[in-house]
């Protein structure tokens, strides 16, 4: 792959989702070569990486894309050995809290066991590589906040019991086989790269969309639920920083502030000059099962041993999700926000 001997190489599973795009860019930036694993479909579904794509027969061309799949483990063998990474981020899941009550087993299969084909694969094949775990806060589920690594988990999902299946899997392959594996247990985080689905998202969409007149109402569900809502941006900053460290270890990452779906609401709508009670309805369908009350993160860890600390917090997430929103309805080459540039430290860290 003509790479220097400082190159590094890394393997992302999800990089067409959210987190994963923010990675890549961030990844790039450092000079690292990057495979991402993408499902094959009828229809191509890259647009969150686009902007980092270059035809792999250009000279320099440090992004490549692979068909492949969690619930394909000899492809999964074959591409791990064929790429030989130093780094592997393991973000696939099917990641829709509410989705995951309809379609549970399918969640298992990809969000959960997924993780075991992975990690074996990197364990049949000898691998030296470092493994970076996306768990979830979904995973403390009804146990009270604040919640930091010692938490005790107690899942309201089926998406929640599939992360926390894959947390300790993580957990049982770096003590079983010394295999550099860690979870990064990440509270909520947005952009606005976030689907449409997600509450967030379609918060700051309809926000817009309202403002602008081409809609007058958005239905949501449980208004009350508390969250600790961060800019994903930098959240992948710290993933990169836990595989940086000297010994493997679990870290929380949060802003440890706490807002509920109403505040969320009422921000973005007020960012447009708008009362949000004249246009949010409530709607059952949109209600778990299992309701999750509060999620609120102690990153006190990912602090104190990283240096990460978060920037950005919900009040000013708000504006950045609805502006980028009016921007997309207003201007047709308006682009997804860009990852926002250094701002963490970018140093070597002790374990």
């Amino acid at each position: 792959m003509n790479q220097t001997p400082t190159t590094k190489t890394a393997f992302i599973t999800g990089i067409t989702g959210q987190d994963g795009s923010y990675l890549a860019e961030f990844l790039l930036a450092k000079g690292y070569h990057v495979h991402g694993l993408i499902r094959r479909a009828s229809t191509f579904n890259t647009h969150r990486i686009d902007h980092l794509y270059r035809d792999p027969h250009e000279p320099g061309a440090r992004l490549h894309l692979h068909y492949g799949d969690l619930t394909d483990s000899s492809r999964l063998v074959s591409l791990l050995s064929e790429i030989a990474p130093d780094e592997v981020y393991h973000l696939a899941a099917q990641s829709h809290v509410r989705v995951s009550f309809d379609e549970p087993e399918f969640t298992a299969n990809t969000t959960g066991v997924g993780t075991v084909r992975l990690l074996e694969a990197i364990r049949m094949i000898g691998l030296d590589v470092r493994f970076y775990q996306a768990s979830s806060s979904e995973m403390f589920g009804a146990t009270p906040p604040p919640q930091d690594e010692l938490t005790p988990f107690h899942p309201r999902s089926p998406y929640g019991v599939s992360k926390v299946f894959g947390y300790w899997t993580a957990r049982n392959y770096r003590e079983a086989y010394g295999l550099f594996a860690v979870n990064g247990i990440l509270f909520n985080h947005e952009s606005p790269r976030r689907g449409e689905t997600f509450v967030t998202r379609k918060i700051a969409r309809a926000a817009a969309r309202i403002a602008l007149g081409l809609e007058q109402h958005v239905y949501l569900g449980n208004l009350d639920a508390v969250r600790d809502w961060g800019f994903a941006p930098e959240y992948v900053e710290g993933m990169w920083a836990m595989l940086q460290t000297g010994e493997p270890a679990d870290y929380v990452l949060a802003t440890g502030t706490a807002y509920t779906v109403e505040d969320f609401a009422r921000l973005s709508f007020a960012h447009v000059g708008l009362d949000w009670t004249r246009h949010v309805r409530f709607d059952e369908r949109y209600l778990r099962p299992t309701e999750v009350d509060a999620l609120i993160g102690d990153p006190s860890k990912a602090a104190r041993e990283l240096g990460w600390r978060p920037r950005t917090f919900t009040p000013e997430l708000t504006r950045i999700m609805v502006d980028a929103e009016l921007s997309h309805l207003q201007g047709p080459t308006a682009e997804v926000a860009p990852f926002p540039g250094p701002g963490f430290e970018d140093r070597s860290i002790a374990g």
